[in-house]
């Protein structure tokens, strides 16, 4: 017969266990110490089990029978409700130690290993700042593509499109590492690629070739701070990038040899922002430097060879001069430095010159221009390449090439096949 809450208040401990049964498996466990358990026996896969449905008065009767019945409906689909209740809390465990948050901070530590501190810590805040109010506390089993997507879209709202594509390769290595773990089997992250507006290529002005003659004759008009005209010069000569020449220190110089060695990074100067930023694909690069180039140094040694930095700023020697220096210069001079030129051009400049000159081969050249090969293995060889012999016939060739335009336009083919003959 059916249990009534009177019986089971009534019901007396003896000296040994005590079942009370109430119908379909269910029954309530009386032991001599007075704790009531409710059980309940069934059979599956021809063996017979015991589940724990609760402790009375706490799960009262009609809680017990309901957990019954939901039980029986289990066993009555074939599943092991004993089973079932230990998965559901593996899962539950899981999804507390394996949130999102928790893997991508695993991740972020496991890879920063491979990147300077400086870019870690700015990874590290993209991750606490963009994603894990959002994402952080979900379990990374159950996120799904649209999950990582709503974020990416907050930020893009912002207009900020460069960052939303570097948070979204975060978000594709942190998923990644948790199919590599095995806590997920497919990456939804990668069906988010082409999801996001892309912010379409600025390049950078330059002026064409054949106006190179008119630049050169106004930056030697140019009244502004000599160490200013200088820069300019030097920038043309080397072309290489600002951050590169404006950190540069007297000691990267070694003049016996006519090179600059640019490091992978600098000592941080305080208070200047990317100050420890040094050649842009964070390796040493050599630059060769041609007489021309040797003689604007000697110029500014002058001027700024007591301080450590080769082209100290105008108030604060132990600061660079400003970022927007040389492009103010190129404005002062009757330039649209969005349009005509900016000081980055020099380097599209250079490259079309050598390019058309025909003398070098396009590794040389990539290599001067300290680009990123895009193919891993080319790379390698192009890396243990320096190609320093020709590098250094082509800068003395630029030079030489800038001096033969000062008046009027000769065209890198040209003065090419003049030296030849």
């Amino acid at each position: 017969m059916a249990l009534s809450d009177r019986q089971i208040r009534a019901a007396v401990p003896g000296e040994k266990p005590i079942k009370l049964a109430d119908g379909q498996g269910l029954f309530l466990l009386l032991n001599p110490n007075g704790s009531r358990y409710w059980r309940l026996k069934y059979r599956i896969a021809g063996k017979e089990k015991l589940l724990s449905l609760g402790v009375y008065p706490e799960t009262s009767l009609s809680e017990a029978r309901k957990r019954r019945d939901e039980a029986r409906q289990l066993i009555g689909t074939g599943i092991d409700p004993s089973q079932d209740r230990k998965d559901r809390k593996a899962a539950a465990i899981q999804a507390t130690e394996y949130s999102f948050e928790s893997v991508a901070r695993e991740w972020h530590q496991r890879s920063s290993g491979k990147w300077s501190v400086d870019h870690a810590a700015r990874i590290l805040q993209r991750l606490e700042v963009e994603l894990f109010p959002h994402l952080g506390a979900r379990p990374v089993a159950e996120l799904k593509t649209r999950d990582l997507l709503a974020p990416l879209r907050k930020i893009e709202e912002r207009g900020a499109l460069d960052l939303a594509s570097r948070v979204r390769q975060h978000i594709d290595g942190i998923m990644r590492y948790a199919v590599q773990t095995d806590l997920i089997d497919t990456n939804p992250a990668r069906d988010m690629t082409g999801a996001l507006a892309v912010r379409k290529t600025v390049h950078r002005p330059a002026l064409p070739l054949e106006r190179i003659p008119e630049l050169l004759q106004r930056v030697e008009a140019d009244q502004g701070r000599p160490l200013t005209k200088l820069a300019l010069r030097f920038a043309l000569l080397t072309f290489v990038r600002s951050s590169e020449f404006r950190f540069m220190r007297w000691d990267e110089i070694d003049l016996a040899r006519a090179t600059w060695i640019i490091p992978a990074s600098r000592e941080v100067i305080k208070g200047v922002k990317h100050s420890h930023r040094g050649a842009k694909m964070r390796e040493p690069h050599i630059v060769p430097l041609s007489r021309q180039t040797l003689a604007v140094l000697d110029e500014i040694h002058r001027l700024t060879g007591r301080f450590d930095l080769v082209f100290a700023g105008d108030h604060d020697v132990f600061k660079p001069m400003s970022e927007n220096t040389v492009n103010t210069a190129l404005r002062r001079m009757g330039y649209d430095t969005k349009k005509d030129v900016c000081g980055h051009g020099f380097r599209a400049m250079a490259c079309s010159a050598l390019l058309e000159s025909g003398l070098w081969s396009e590794d040389a050249i990539e290599r001067q221009m300290s680009h990123k090969e895009r193919n891993g293995v080319r790379a390698a060889y192009i890396h243990k390449a320096e190609f320093l012999t020709q590098r250094r016939r082509m800068v003395q060739w630029w030079a030489d090439w800038l001096d033969a335009n000062r008046l009027l336009f000769v065209s890198p083919h040209d003065l090419a096949e003049a030296g030849k003959a």
